[in-house]
């Protein structure tokens, strides 16, 4: 070990040198104690090189030093102080390394913004997965950090690695940030292009082609340029053409903006329609054509440029490029859609979404693409912008409550490869930087939290508290590994589930069916997502989520099967093994009678909420009834609080059979087949007056051996535990979000997702002082504490989940479970939703 070096300097700084960044941190306390001013921290051939000061001789030479040379000019400050306090922290769009806060120890902080610190939390979580991916910058950037911060702070506004690099070869060495930033904004405003002339593109006029992948805004932007041509021409000199006969109501819509602007429109087929159509339109002096949305992977794609282009009138393409999308993916579209196509320009839309326009201004400097126009909402025509170079340009650097999402790549942030150290050299220098790093995640924790053990406590009484805190944290890791794929993370899911039957479940396994609707993050496209949730028969909270279905919008409808209720989740849980306990299926909606028959064949044993219009035959009488008109004997009643009232409640049951109808003659039943079921009748009263105040009526096939009351309190359970399907959508775009058909990891996302929903929620309904403790953490996490007793939303406590594990990653905390862990809490009987 190697023993602390002192150098004296004229801040009277002491160098320290350990093995590692641990001990040259364990040896600076020693020396300096806990108060200690941290000015450097670097990776050395000898170590990991530490300067360090005692606090007082800080303030005195912040005190002593004249303006013009500040402390840094003395003893540069390349990291932050070990004591920092929360006011300086910078603006966390620049996804860079910190610059070092004024070395002034706070004993008790003032409240830093929490969202401001979160964003440097996502920012420095960005620059470590940097630092791993590209084990070490390159010489030139180390002699230079500003440089390197530049870069970082391009890549982190969206722009990719190639041009960034690039952008700052000629930028001259000993610039101040500042300085250098300044440079980078005047190339960009330099190199964008834009076309700046509106007057001449109307006074040319012409038949202009809107293009793009599905859900770009198509339409909306043909309605904004349309009203800005209408504003400018009159009426009567425009037309509006669509080709989108794919899309329902995709001409509808247009029509209706037609009627508004008092402007035609036509719909084209082919192109033989189109030919036709324009050559009616040979006299308007602009006509704007609507095109079909295509992936930019569609083969389609040059059949539709081959037909605009054999219109007998030049038409002028437009390329519309989706703000939200991906740098990859811009790259992509413009590629396809120029293949063998002469674009007259772009037009950027939702540009409101936006978390990274850098990459939109990227892409048409690179392919040389001007920029017409900026669409940036609904509002026609308010939300159509004219293109300016400056204000595209400074729009991307507005501070964002986001991190990056580019990870560049070795090759991208390396001059030379084979300047590099050896393999050993690269390790221990990024070991350093992310030791480094990683002290800054930590500083910043103790401004927000006055410290990371607060945080580790959290996780600890989490994982021991049994709601799946530990399986949610290492599906959310496994969700960015590509070696996990769906089939792995399955199988992993399967085994859970068993553990978690086998611990919380006592004669019975519920599953919950039930469905959520879904749309994919680029195109928006709608699906509908299908799954189980095993309850406890004990407490009625989810266990586990073992498997996901999805279906397209092109599958929605009664008609089809496979989305009546229970459809697909019911044979597959039939062919999994939850041991010896019966498995009951709760359904929030009655299934279809074919199904009726074929489970009561299969041993498959279900209760699910019926209408009280549902038609029946009452068994006792052998008269046809309703629910809702049947004489129930109600048992003896017990008091609850229904709607803030006093009430009573109340349960009965009677034997039904459905009565024949349309649906069971062209399933192929026979009349003697339709099965007999058991109905269960919830009521309840106010206790004052007598009055119902509502009656929930349920069907089931399960016989005696289960008493009516148990039944309701499973209906009861189901209604409650519905809302958890809804968490899937916050948990889907926590993991990555839906893709396009064909993404290979979007059904791996969705079984994550489903999962991480179970702990969520069972932690949103836990009791007790740890949870309380959890979620109040989780809020501050969120930027909302908890006010006036309001309990935390799902969503936001599903974000403050996902918050939670990236911290926990970055500071290297494991959560250990306490010896005596906190059961989970018996969920008591609610009310309100029954009626």
């Amino acid at each position: 070990m190697n023993s602390p070096q002192q150098t004296d300097v004229r801040t009277t700084a002491r160098k320290f040198v350990a093995a590692t960044s641990r001990e040259a941190l364990r040896l600076v306390r020693e020396a300096l104690g806990a108060d200690a001013i941290v000015l450097t921290h670097r990776a050395t051939a000898e170590g990991v090189e530490i300067v360090a000061m005692v606090e007082g001789e800080v303030q005195g030479v912040l005190q002593g030093s004249a303006a013009a040379k500040p402390v840094a000019a003395v003893a540069p400050v390349a990291a932050p102080a070990v004591r920092v306090a929360p006011a300086p922290l910078p603006v966390a769009s620049m996804p860079a390394p910190l610059p070092a806060p004024a070395p002034v120890q706070v004993h008790a902080p003032a409240a830093a913004p929490a969202d401001t610190v979160l964003e440097e939390l996502h920012s420095m979580r960005g620059m470590i997965e940097e630092q791993l991916a590209s084990v070490v910058w390159n010489d030139r950037q180390r002699r230079d950090p500003v440089r390197g911060r530049l870069l970082r702070t391009l890549l982190g506004a969206g722009f990719s690695a190639r041009l960034s690099k690039a952008m700052l070869e000629k930028l001259p060495t000993g610039r101040t940030y500042a300085e250098g930033m300044a440079y980078v904004r005047s190339e960009l405003i330099r190199a964008v292009p834009v076309h700046e002339d509106e007057d001449a593109l109307f006074a040319a006029g012409g038949v202009y082609a809107l293009m793009g992948p599905t859900g770009v805004g198509k339409t909306t932007t043909t309605a904004k340029l349309a009203a800005r041509c209408v504003m400018r021409f009159g009426a009567d000199k425009l037309a509006l053409v669509t080709t989108d006969s794919y899309r329902i109501g995709a001409y509808e819509q247009l029509r209706i903006y037609g009627q508004i602007l008092n402007v035609p429109v036509y719909a084209v087929k082919d192109a033989a329609d189109l030919h036709l159509v324009l050559q009616d339109l040979r006299e308007k002096h602009m006509v704007l054509i609507d095109t079909v949305g295509m992936s930019q992977r569609d083969r389609a794609v040059p059949e539709q440029i081959a037909m605009l282009g054999q219109s007998p009138r030049p038409v002028k393409k437009l390329l519309l490029l989706n703000a939200t999308s991906h740098g990859d993916t811009l790259n992509e579209v413009v590629h396809a859609y120029r293949h063998g196509n002469e674009l007259a320009g772009c037009i950027f839309t939702k540009v409101d979404e936006a978390t990274h326009p850098g990459a939109l201004i990227d892409t048409v400097i690179r392919h040389r693409l001007p920029v017409h126009y900026i669409s940036s909402g609904q509002k026609v025509p308010e939300n159509l912008m004219q293109a300016d170079r400056t204000q595209l340009v400074d729009s991307v650097f507005q501070p964002r409550q986001h991190s990056p999402l580019f990870v560049p790549a070795e090759s991208d942030l390396q001059e030379d490869a084979a300047a590099a150290a050896g393999a050993s050299q690269q390790v221990a220098r990024a070991q350093g930087e992310t030791d480094l790093l990683r002290l800054k995640y930590q500083n910043l924790i103790r401004a927000m939290a006055h410290d990371a053990q607060e945080l580790a406590t959290t996780a600890s009484a989490l994982a021991g508290a049994q709601i799946g805190f530990e399986r949610a944290r290492a599906l959310w890791r496994q969700a960015g590994d590509e070696e996990a794929g769906q089939k792995a993370v399955l199988q992993d899911l399967l085994v859970h589930a068993r553990g978690e039957v086998a611990a919380a479940c006592e004669t019975h396994v519920l599953a919950l069916c039930g469905q959520v609707g879904l749309r994919s993050n680029e195109g928006g496209d709608a699906y509908e997502c299908h799954g189980s949730l095993l309850l406890s028969d004990r407490t009625g909270l989810p266990l586990a989520a073992p498997n996901q279905w999805l279906s397209t919008a092109a599958t929605r409808g009664m008609k089809d099967a496979a989305r009546k209720p229970g459809a697909r989740q019911v044979p597959w849980l039939r062919q999994q093994d939850f041991g010896s306990r019966p498995l009951v299926h709760l359904l929030t909606r009655l299934p279809g009678i074919e199904a009726m028959v074929q489970w009561q064949a299969a041993g498959q044993r279900w209760l699910a909420r019926a209408p009280g219009s549902t038609a029946v035959i009452d068994m006792r009488s052998g008269a046809p009834d309703t629910l809702a008109r049947m004489d129930f004997e109600f048992g003896e009643a017990r008091p609850v609080r229904f709607r803030g009232k006093a009430a009573l409640l109340a349960e009965s049951h009677a034997d039904v059979v459905l009565r024949f109808n349309a649906a069971a003659l062209a399933a192929g039943i026979a009349r003697d087949e339709m099965p007999a079921l058991r109905c269960v009748a919830t009521r309840v009263v106010d206790a004052r007056t007598g009055n119902v105040l509502a009656q929930v009526h349920a069907l089931s096939n399960i016989g005696s051996e289960v008493s009516a009351r148990q039944l309701a309190q499973w209906l009861g359970w189901a209604v409650d535990a519905e809302p958890c399907f809804r968490l899937l959508r916050d948990g889907v775009q926590l993991v990555g979000g839906i893709g396009e058909l064909g993404d290979p990891d979007i059904m791996k996302r969705l079984l994550i997702a489903g999962q991480m929903s179970t702990t969520v929620w069972r932690l949103l309904q836990a009791e007790g002082e740890w949870a309380d403790r959890a979620r109040a953490l989780l809020g501050q996490l969120m930027g909302r504490p908890a006010r006036n007793g309001r309990a935390m939303s799902g969503s936001a406590l599903y974000a403050g989940v996902g918050k939670l594990f990236l911290l926990l990653d970055a500071l290297g905390t494991e959560s250990t479970a306490p010896v005596q862990a906190p059961r989970e809490p018996a969920k008591p009987q609610k009310l309100e939703k029954q009626d």
